[in-house]
């Protein structure tokens, strides 16, 4: 093996390690990295040349670590976190010059209302950079903030540990939605008629995400519940399919769902509380440059509710 101290050795290529162990998937590395798949080939051959050891072997379960990745990971993956939060921490930050990999913990309802804008943003604005979405349950989710496996985390979050800083982005009421095919109930609906009819329930089944099923139950709204689904995006088809059934969700999902001309918004019989939209992210990269820039573009970008994006 060469001596590390070789001055023809590239540190860039541990970043190469450390984002194939966390990954274990070539493909994903590259991605977290910013890297084509024949640049991301051409460096794990040249980490494989400088250990003199295949360190990633391919298998059932992705790329494998060799015994000897095992034991260079951790020390590997230790000079990397020194270089992440108290090197890079302390640059300017430029996005048009930048290559980076930003990773947002969101719900399928969360990249619905984001994904688009943020993608068109960083295009014009911070091409060389890559947007990752993520889904970590809830127990995971400040450990991922603290680590930087997740720059920021976006959603109508709650129960989440108080040391995670937050910014309000905006509050959205909850609407009824019914099938366009289903003319017979009018915009505005009775109690009787909301708890007469048959409802699809989308239930994240995370404690962390906020609940309103919760004020309609406590509030003594009886509903048939016929499907509880952790899937936002199937309820305009399932409504679609099922005509007489009633889901009720965020005004700004409706939105979204208008794109399909599937379902048709209705007035709930009660008024709900609003869901709050929020950015959270950990305090150890409050002042990290990039994390600061892409707050800030989260903030520019939905501040002013659905709709407001802009470039």
């Amino acid at each position: 093996m060469q001596r590390t101290h070789d001055p023809d050795f590239d540190l860039n290529l541990l970043r190469v390690f450390d984002a194939l162990m966390t990954e274990r998937h070539q493909t994903r590395a590259a991605s977290r990295l910013g890297l084509s798949q024949s640049g991301m080939s051409h460096a794990l051959t040249r980490l494989r040349a400088f250990y003199d050891d295949p360190l990633f072997n391919r298998g059932k379960g992705g790329m494998l670590p060799t015994p000897r990745a095992e034991e260079l990971a951790p020390s590997i993956h230790a000079l990397m976190e020194t270089i992440r939060h108290e090197v890079l921490s302390r640059a300017v930050f430029s996005p048009r010059s930048a290559r980076r990999t930003f990773s947002l913990c969101l719900t399928d309802l969360a990249e619905l209302e984001f994904v688009s804008p943020l993608l068109r943003f960083f295009e014009e604005n911070a091409h060389g950079c890559v947007l990752r979405t993520l889904q970590v349950p809830s127990k995971a989710m400040a450990e991922a903030l603290e680590s930087g496996d997740a720059d920021l985390a976006i959603g109508a979050l709650g129960n989440l540990p108080e040391i995670l800083y937050q910014q309000l982005l905006f509050t959205s009421p909850f609407v009824t939605l019914v099938s366009k095919r289903n003319r017979r109930l009018p915009k505005a609906l009775t109690l009787a008629q909301f708890e007469a009819a048959q409802h699809i329930v989308v239930d994240l089944n995370d404690p962390v995400h906020s609940s309103f099923d919760q004020v309609i139950e406590a509030a003594g709204i009886h509903r048939q519940i016929v499907l509880r689904t952790p899937h936002f995006l199937s309820v305009p088809l399932l409504l679609d399919a099922h005509p007489h059934m009633l889901a009720t969700v965020p005004q700004a999902l409706a939105r979204q769902f208008a794109r399909f001309d599937l379902v048709r918004e209705l007035a709930p019989p009660v008024t709900l509380p609003r869901m709050a939209l929020r950015q959270f992210w950990h305090p150890r990269h409050n002042s990290d440059p990039a994390n600061v820039w892409l707050r800030g573009v989260i903030r520019r970008l939905f501040g002013d509710g659905p709709g407001a994006a802009r470039g």
